[in-house]
């Protein structure tokens, strides 16, 4: 990772096993992930490959996700499905959360 950051904020992950994965920098003063957003960090393993941590933002802070010790060079089919899963149950949530709020304001109506 470039100098001044912290990992990479996950965008969009391709539902095709052997897609993409698209990120943007975090920089290393950023604020705290936004609600629903996953967070990469990546560094050289002790011995080979690479130590992949990836965090999720919830309303009040950041939790710990999942980690992939010594992962092999390509690590983003590794954690892939994992993303793409963990991405989809959050838009699912926000979903039903959004349902929720508009069944509440119409029962005071």
């Amino acid at each position: 990772m470039p100098d001044g950051v912290r990992g990479a904020l996950v965008r969009r992950v391709s539902a095709r096993p052997d897609g993409p994965l698209d990120v943007t920098w975090l920089a290393t003063g950023a604020s705290r992930l936004p609600l629903g957003r996953i967070g990469l960090h990546w560094e050289p393993a002790s011995l080979i490959g690479w130590n992949v941590t990836a965090h999720l933002g919830l309303a009040t802070t950041e939790v710990h996700l999942a980690s992939w010790l010594a992962a092999p060079d390509d690590w983003p089919r590794l954690v892939r499905p994992t993303l793409h899963e963990v991405l989809g149950l959050c838009a699912a949530l926000a979903v039903a959360t959004a349902a929720l709020d508009l069944s509440d304001r119409l029962a005071q109506v």
